[in-house]
């Protein structure tokens, strides 16, 4: 597997960790009695192995046939996939108590996503469209310089992860979290999408889909707080 790629995952399996134990000492996650961090562990987990498979069988190559290749992630996993194999494994672990999980998982959920745009550094692949702003550059080798479009979403990521922990504090309706954070996931890349290098446009339609989820999560847990008694 590519070293460099691990060391981006890394990056945000820590971002996922340091957020889980920042706002634990703060009482953040005292309404859930899950352990958060073996949910979302078990989530990254499933969630590639399933964007794997996708993505195999997407490509025409039988994950039977051909079980070595499922290994090698570097090769391609599917985005949308991965992020309904992760949710369905946090809904199905969590449901008996989903909304405080779901909660309690969503601001690490964002910046373990941060940490991995962020982790384009170590790949050397955090470039797309062309431009002339000052914090633009090249590519080794190039003189064309170009946005830094991964780093545009790992701090719009970062910056919306925090403050939705901070929320939190404030003890906002339960569920309005998860359905922020699900919508700035899709919100953030849908908006960073047109500067990214592709020729087929990336996955807009699973983008769309996670900001209306997200939005309307928001929607019904207002509903519900603003309910009399």
């Amino acid at each position: 597997m590519e070293f460099t790629l691990l060391g981006a995952a890394f990056v945000g399996v820590v971002g996922v960790y340091a957020m889980l134990w920042w706002e634990a000492r703060r009482g953040n996650a005292a309404e859930c009695s899950k352990d958060l961090w073996d949910v979302a562990l078990g989530a990254m987990v499933v969630g590639v192995a399933v964007g794997r498979l996708a993505a195999m069988i997407g490509d025409g190559v039988n994950p039977v046939a051909n079980p070595a290749d499922i290994l090698l992630v570097r090769a391609g996993v599917a985005a949308g996939p991965a992020a309904v194999a992760a949710l369905a494994w946090v809904a199905w672990v969590g449901r008996r108590e989903l909304i405080p999980v779901a909660d309690g998982l969503a601001a690490a959920a964002l910046t373990g996503l941060a940490g991995w745009h962020g982790g384009c550094l170590a790949r050397d692949a955090c470039l797309g469209s062309p431009s002339t702003l000052p914090w633009a550059w090249a590519q080794e080798g190039s003189t064309v310089t170009r946005h830094p479009v991964e780093l545009y979403a790992a701090v719009a990521l970062l910056a919306a992860g925090f403050v939705i922990a901070v929320w939190r504090m404030r003890r906002i309706p339960p569920g309005a979290a998860a359905g922020i954070a699900l919508a700035m996931a899709g919100g953030v890349r849908l908006v960073t999408e047109p500067l990214r290098p592709s020729l087929s446009g990336g996955p807009v339609g699973w983008y769309v889909a996670a900001l209306a989820a997200g939005l309307l999560l928001v929607a019904l847990a207002a509903r519900r707080a603003a309910a009399p008694g």
